[in-house]
């Protein structure tokens, strides 16, 4: 089969002249060829539902040369000629109709035919739909069969005119594609594959301009336009947060808790952890291991704090002490009230300490009055990970007979956050990332992460967090008892979105969480509920919402 020439073009009909010419392609094909309309004197044939269709045409210049339209809306065509249509199909499915395909006969046996079935999948795939129902011609029920079709029903049609009701689903089509050299290299040969939604909470979703960023040559950690380069970092970090300091350190944001937790135990003083969730209990774990003494508030996983309780706890740690507690606790995406636990540690006279791994860069945060605090690179940020944050209020002294050197912020801080060896790729992503944010990017995360939150809720989701706490950046939900949050993340992992659902303390609790901190597109995440749609209706069993 040779290919289509370089001059036919593909795509979905949106001018006069192109539907002018639909409507003649459609007579002759339909009332010329095949008699299935009476002849008119105006030579065109307007279909009964163009006003719904979405028309996939091959164009040659100006000419069109074959046509396929789709249409969603219900009832199809079919619902008219076969009765109780539903009880032919796969349950649980989203379907669409698939009419009125035409090639002029001096286009039959080029790839024009296989190049339009191609986008026709491409489009059906992208606006979440996973069965597709046609009535084929009788003349080509042998080409039908080869794509995988599956007939049903009695023909329908007049005498000369009949068609055979079928359907396609997903998983047929798939196995067209192992055996057709002709469909396999049209979708492995045309197009790269999409990438893949990063809906995860780290590594987030990147910029072309960090991505650009990091891909620079390597310099030297000892160069100067690279300490200029992490100056800018931190001084940008901290007109961002309003925080007095910070250092970068290499390493993960769990680097920065053992940071914290080694400045801590510098001090014979006692603390109050609060934790609600995953990291908050992570919290309380390091403390240990720093022996630590203190107080543990442990909330179940998703509940808010009683400022009223948290005030009773906090009367009790002797005044020089200290409250640790995560800003925005990622396992239950519940964003705790900093500004109010800031006040309840200041009028105890008590040092407050705050995980803001999950917030900064996806939401206003103020770290004035905040004696420590971590971050890292690869969340809000919207870099990549690899680059710890510390922020302090105070100038710590290196520690050399007491700390290890990695870990001991007087060491990072007396050096410029430059005693050992640096990334210099990931100090400047992390530059472009810091640039992005911007007022206008959280408000984007604050409209999303609502709509989002608000569109789930409909379809039937639990979410975790309540509302009057949850934290726009991200969503922790389940499906019903009855299905896996595992399952679901895998089929929608498959159909190009990537969600959190392997984590251990996620899949004990048939929890999946999805993150917008790298800001993804909101018609992104329109095509992500698509596929909510089909992948959870049909592993509940239910009809799937349009």
């Amino acid at each position: 089969m040779k290919p289509p020439s370089p001059e036919l073009r593909i795509k979905i009909a949106t001018e006069a002249w192109e539907f002018e010419q639909i409507h003649r392609l459609n007579y002759r094909t339909f009332v010329e060829e095949i008699p299935q309309h009476a002849p008119n004197p105006d030579g065109q044939l307007v279909d009964r539902f163009h006003a719904e269709n979405t028309y996939l045409i091959v164009l040659h210049g100006r000419e069109l040369v074959g046509m396929l339209a789709l249409r969603s809306k219900r009832p199809f065509s079919l619902d008219s000629k076969v009765p109780d249509l539903d009880s032919h199909l796969p349950a649980g499915r989203k379907p669409v109709e698939c009419r009125l395909l035409a090639i002029i006969p001096e286009f039959r046996k080029t790839a024009v035919f296989v190049s339009l079935f191609e986008h026709a999948v491409r489009k059906c795939l992208d606006d979440g739909f996973d069965l597709a129902v046609l009535s084929g011609t009788t003349r080509q029920i042998k080409l039908y069969r080869h794509l995988g079709c599956v007939p049903f029903g009695p023909l329908v049609g007049t005498p000369g005119a009949q068609y055979q009701p079928m359907y396609l689903t997903c998983e047929a089509f798939g196995q067209t594609l192992e055996k057709s050299a002709a469909f396999r290299d049209a979708f492995s040969g045309q197009k790269p594959a999409p990438r893949p939604l990063n809906l995860l909470p780290g590594p987030v979703l990147t910029t072309p301009e960090v991505t650009a960023a990091f891909a620079a040559p390597a310099i030297s950690h000892r160069s100067p336009a690279f300490l200029d380069q992490l100056n800018y970092v931190r001084s940008a970090l901290c007109e961002l947060t309003g925080a007095r300091n910070v250092q970068v350190l290499a390493g993960s944001g769990s680097l920065g808790t053992g940071v914290v937790a080694a400045q801590l135990a510098l001090h014979e003083s006692t603390g109050l952890v609060l934790s609600n969730g995953e990291f908050g209990e992570r919290i309380a774990a390091e403390a240990r291991r720093a022996r630590l003494t203190f107080d543990w508030l442990q909330l179940r996983w998703g509940d808010a704090f009683d400022l009223e309780q948290v005030r009773t706890f906090a009367a009790r740690v002797p005044r020089g002490g200290w409250i640790w507690c995560v800003h925005h606790e990622t396992s239950t995406s519940v964003l705790n009230p900093l500004e109010e636990l800031k006040k309840i540690a200041a009028d105890h006279g008590l040092r407050i300490c705050v995980d803001c791994i999950s917030s900064l860069g996806a939401i206003p945060v103020d770290l004035r009055g905040v004696h420590l605090a971590t971050g890292t690179s690869g969340k809000g940020l919207g870099a990549f990970p690899g680059l710890s944050l510390v922020f302090h209020d105070y100038s710590p002294n290196p520690e050399p007979d007491r700390i290890p050197s990695y870990i001991d912020l007087g060491h990072w801080a007396a050096h410029a956050s430059s005693p050992h060896t640096h990334s210099s790729n990931l100090v400047a992503a992390l530059a472009a990332g810091v640039r992005q944010v911007t007022p206008e990017r959280m408000r984007r995360i604050d409209e999303n992460g609502r709509w989002l939150r608000s569109a789930l809720q409909a379809r039937g989701f639990s979410l975790l967090a309540p509302e009057s706490v949850s934290c726009v950046a991200g969503i922790t939900f389940s499906p019903d008892e009855t299905s896996s949050a595992a399952q679901l993340g895998e089929e929608l992992e498959q159909r190009g979105f990537l969600l959190n659902f392997r984590s251990g303390h996620l899949r004990s609790r048939n929890l999946i969480q999805l993150s917008l901190l790298g800001d993804p597109p909101r018609e992104d995440l329109e095509r992500f509920l698509h596929a909510v749609n089909v992948v959870h209706g049909r592993a509940a069993g239910a009809p799937v919402r349009a």
